[in-house]
Parts: structure tokens; sequence; C-alpha cells
């Protein structure tokens, strides 16, 4: 207990410490002042419509499929297909079980799921379920919930959704058994987990439970594992804080640095660097930053999941609208759902429609790419295809986020 109470006050100062050890190597340049406050939020806004029902399965997305039907927006859900960030199990307690999921994925029309971890496991013994609730208790990398997730999707080998596991075990500070770890899995599970992440470079919320941020020389020390991954065509999902409401670039450097030091590898940037520690940067700064990066780094994606963007950024809805339409093969789409068996299928139908509500107001194309799964095919290179949009829908609502599509 008292080794507990020591690291809650440690953990205190680790903000301050991390702004000052964690760049030591090589210190980025100083960071602009904060920007100014984003506009004050108004109210959440009801649904814009019931989100209807798909009449696309996961057979009408094959290349092979022929004649698939068009999606017509008006009448099928404005949710997308594809949740490319999903946790199927919490931090700590039980989680929902498998079948349970299948059915929620099936009558939301979700055909394409990453499950993700949670790698970080909270002290099996503490009784915790949410690392924010336990500060003082390890939150740390493991293969435990990887392997339970290999298990359900051997026992229960689901057929109207395609489930991609993803390793999600990977300690980025201490990144020297990963490659070791990685044939443990080609031993146990050959050929199944085609994905890596969501793993953590910096996650200010975690500091708390001990998570230990990867620092440059960390960063370099990645080689290995990241050659493994570019020679299997996997992609890595990274959770890295872009900054805080105080300095909203703080550890840009971080990010700056894995991008330039493995540009052949594909790199989702999780949330767009956004968090709960990031909810007041100005907007038009913020796309600035991942437009330049876009384009100099051409395969990097960006994670839209989170419903803390939503509720963070809605004001600024206009803009990132924008930017997805003028950037509409480099965004990808989920829900970050944590499946903790407190929660139930309402939970879940609320995460994905508020992380879809920006999709309801792209174009056309962007819909098509982000929402209806064609950035990820082509990310992936599995054999499906987005359908095309049906040219008769015409529905032009009231805007919920930001102006209505065109």
């Amino acid at each position: 207990m008292w080794s507990r109470n020591l690291w809650v006050a440690v953990a205190s100062l680790l903000p301050i410490l991390l702004s000052m050890s964690v760049s030591a190597e090589t210190r980025p340049p100083e960071a602009p002042s904060a920007a100014p406050a984003a506009p004050a939020l108004p109210p959440v806004p009801p649904r814009p419509r019931p989100l209807g029902v798909s009449k696309h399965d996961l057979a009408s997305f094959a290349k092979s499929s022929g004649n698939a039907p068009c999606y017509n927006r008006d009448t099928e859900p404005y949710t997308a297909v594809v949740d490319t960030h999903f946790h199927p199990r919490p931090f700590g307690g039980p989680a929902i079980p498998m079948p349970d999921l299948l059915k929620y994925f099936d009558k939301l029309g979700v055909r394409f799921v990453v499950y993700m971890g949670i790698g970080q496991v909270l002290e099996l013994g503490s009784g915790c379920t949410y690392y924010l609730s336990c500060i003082g208790t390890a939150a740390k990398p493991g293969v435990k919930n990887d392997f339970v997730n290999g298990m359900d999707l051997n026992a229960y080998a689901p057929k109207k959704v395609l489930i991609i596991p993803s390793m999600t075990f990977m300690d980025l500070a201490h990144p020297e058994d990963i490659v070791d770890r990685i044939k443990l899995y080609d031993r146990e599970y050959p050929g199944m987990f085609r994905w890596a992440g969501e793993v953590n470079v910096m996650k200010q919320a975690l500091i708390g439970n001990l998570h230990e941020p990867a620092s440059l020389a960390n960063i370099d020390a990645w080689a290995p594992f990241m050659q493994v991954l570019r020679e299997r065509n996997i992609p890595i999902t990274l959770h890295s804080d872009l900054g805080n409401n105080a300095n909203p670039t703080q550890y840009l450097f971080l990010m700056e640095h894995v991008l330039k030091t493995y540009p052949d590898n594909k790199i989702v940037w999780a949330h767009m660097g956004l968090s709960k520690e990031l909810t007041t940067m100005n907007a038009n700064q913020h796309v600035a930053t991942m437009k330049s990066l876009l384009d100099k780094y051409p395969n990097l994606m960006l994670d839209i999941s989170w419903d803390v963007l939503y509720n963070a950024y809605r004001a600024w809805g206009e803009v990132f609208v924008k930017f997805f339409n003028e950037n509409p093969t480099r965004i990808l789409p989920g829900s970050d759902f944590v499946a903790a068996g407190t929660k139930d299928y309402s939970k879940y139908e609320n995460e994905l429609e508020i992380t879809s509500r920006v999709l309801r107001l792209l174009n056309d194309d962007a819909f098509r790419a982000i929402a209806l799964g064609e950035n990820f095919f082509k990310f992936t290179g599995i054999d499906y295809v987005a359908p095309q949009v049906c040219r008769h829908s015409n529905s032009l609502n009231a805007p919920v986020y930001g102006a209505p599509r065109r």
C-alpha cells in the first residue's frame, strides 16, 4: 500500500517530468503557444434520422459478388460498415460475450471489424476494471486479451462479419522481445493476427497506471519488429497524443520521428492524435498539421475513432468535413468501443452512431471511401470492394456536425 501511494504521488508529477525526459535525446523545437480555444459547444443534437437497415451483407462486398446493389444513403445506415478500432475486451473484469457482439455487428450493418486487445490489462489481483478509476494500479502490455480473442474467433468462426484480430501486446518502450512474441503468435495462431495495435507511443491518460512513453531511442529500436510488419503487410495503429490543452503539439515530434524512421510501414494514427487532454486545439491548426504529414508520408492513415472527437470538436464540424472531403483516401473510421461486460447493445449503437455522424455529411466519394470501407480494403489488400452510392440519394437534412453534404 505504501508503494502504491508513493506511485500516486509520483504519477502526479510525471507529465512535468516527461516533458523534460521524453525528448532528452533530441529536444524538439520550441512548441508554439496554445491556439485559441474552440467555439463553445452547442448541446448534443439528436440523431438526424433513424439509422435504417442495411441491405448489404458481407457477401455483397466481395469482389466476386458481381452486381452488388448500390448503397442508398437515404434509407440505409449512415454509420460505417467497418469498425477499424474496436476493443472486444476491457482493461479488467468480464467482457461482452462474442456471440452477443456478433449479433450487434449484424444488426448495425457492421461487416468488418479490427479486434484490438486491449493490450494493457490491469493487475489481475487489483479488482479494477477501468484504469482511470485505479490510479497507481499498473496497466502493462501483455498477451492475455489477444489470446482470448484468438480462442473466441476459433470457437465461434463468424460468418456474417469479417474480423481481423490485432496484436496489442507490444510494449513500445521495451521493444526487445517483440519479434519473439510475434513468433509465439505464429505458433499458437498461425496466420490469424493480421494487424498490430492499438499500442501506445504516448498516452497521457495512462501515465498514472505506470505507462512508460516511448523515447526516440526506443523508436529507433523498433526496427526489427517493424521489418516483420512491413514484410507481412501488417498495419500498426499507434496511440500517440499530439499534445494537451497547455501545449497542443508537445508530443508531435514523437510521431514525426516514427514516420521519418519507418516511412514504408503502414501506420495508422489513432484518433488523429486527439485525446481528453487535448480538447481545445484550433481545428484549423490541427488539420494543417495532419495535412502536412499526409502529404509527406503516403503510408500514413488517420483513424477518426473515439467519441471524444465529436464531443470536443463538433463546433469545428465544417473544418473537419472539408478536410475529410479533400483527403478522402486517408481516413479510417472506428468506434473505439470497449466491450466491458457492464455494457450492452445500446452502448455500442450509441458510440458507433456518434463516431459516424461526420460521415453522414461527407460527399458521396468520401462516404464510399471511408464509411463503406474502400480505404480499408485497399489498405489491407483484402478481396472486397465498396458498393457504389446510389446517385438518386437526395436527403439533405439539417446538419448535426458542420455543413450538410453537397
